[in-house]
């Protein structure tokens, strides 16, 4: 079968592997599959891996074969919780399988899914149903992890929100916050960005940076947002945050900062009596609620897919991420 494989940094091949084989656990035709920051961190050798690696970890497919008694016989249309957990440590045993000590991440720890045919168990598939359109299908596992982002926050409706950075996470999270009834401004550069916001109703204002902190001023009479969204990942743009927020607010970071040099408005994180989220992947059960919520119609999740490409060009689909909303490729 043919895979995608990162051979070292900067260096892929499209390669022809030995399919899975154990009895025990799914086997499941890969249909789509989504390129993240994680993959090309790995395609960049920024995140070390031992090569050969199979890339990927965000996928949709169908059952193709199940053990006996399986939930999702043959014909299924799932999608699988990439991260590994052992089950067995502490945070595993307490429900938080994606801190365990001993895991790791399809496509970076263990093979991943850029492949034909990939294995799973039970434990992490999840039901896509079949209703849903293809290009949102592709994007259940990263509405996964926002809504386990969101689970962190206690939104209020018709309070304000504001969401930095305006990616597809952002995008999404500004949907998610939208429907718990709040008002959210979108914040960032890109002047097609705001408006793929505005189109697809996830915002109620979309602008640029150096107008937000008068925008927020004028909608919440002078107080600030209860809720500011850092989706960057950026020191600077987790700084701003901190200092757009109103006094008693939360900030959620969650772009993945890995380092900075400037440090953060410390002083306002006292002042503001602020509560900082710092959410990480997601659990199972977020897979689960964001399929039931993208199957429900409540989200606009296909017009962020902005390019589908074959599994045959995934070089240019590793060069397109950084200017496209974001990319799939049909296996």
């Amino acid at each position: 079968m043919r895979a995608i494989r990162v051979t070292g940094p900067d260096e892929i091949e499209l390669a022809d592997v030995s399919p899975p084989s154990d009895p025990t656990l799914h086997t499941i035709a890969v249909e789509r599959v989504g390129i993240c920051g994680t993959d090309v961190k790995v395609f960049h050798g920024h995140i070390p891996v031992a090569y050969p690696r199979i890339a990927g970890h965000e996928m949709v497919g169908r059952v193709v074969s199940a053990p006996p008694g399986s939930p999702y016989p043959e014909g299924t249309r799932v999608m699988v919780d990439p991260g590994v957990a052992c089950g067995w440590c502490d945070l595993c045993q307490a429900g938080r399988t994606n801190l365990c000590r001993n895991g790791g991440l399809l496509g970076r720890e263990v093979d991943g899914v850029f492949t034909e045919l990939i294995q799973a168990p039970t434990a992490r598939i999840v039901g896509v149903p079949d209703h849903l359109d293809p290009r949102s299908a592709g994007l259940v596992q990263v509405l996964g992890t926002c809504v386990h982002a969101v689970k962190h926050l206690t939104p209020f409706p018709g309070r304000v929100a504001a969401v930095i950075g305006l990616g597809v996470t952002g995008q999404i999270i500004s949907q998610l916050l939208t429907l718990s009834g709040m008002d959210v401004v979108g914040v960032t550069r890109s002047e097609w960005k705001r408006q793929l916001a505005l189109d697809t109703g996830g915002v109620v204002r979309a602008v640029a940076p150096d107008d937000a902190e008068q925008v927020l001023a004028d909608m919440t009479d002078g107080r600030g947002p209860a809720i500011v969204v850092e989706a960057v990942g950026t020191e600077a743009t987790l700084a701003r945050a901190v200092e757009l927020v109103g006094i008693g607010g939360e900030v959620l970071a969650y772009g993945t900062i890995t380092g900075g040099s400037t440090g953060l408005p410390y002083y306002q994180l006292y002042l503001k009596e602020l509560t900082i989220h710092n959410p990480r992947a997601a659990v199972t059960r977020d897979y689960a609620e964001g399929a039931d919520l993208a199957a429900s119609g409540k989200l606009s999740l296909a017009p962020l897919v902005s390019h589908e490409l074959g599994l045959d060009e995934a070089g240019r689909a590793f060069d397109l991420v950084d200017e496209a909303m974001k990319v799939l490729m049909a296996v």
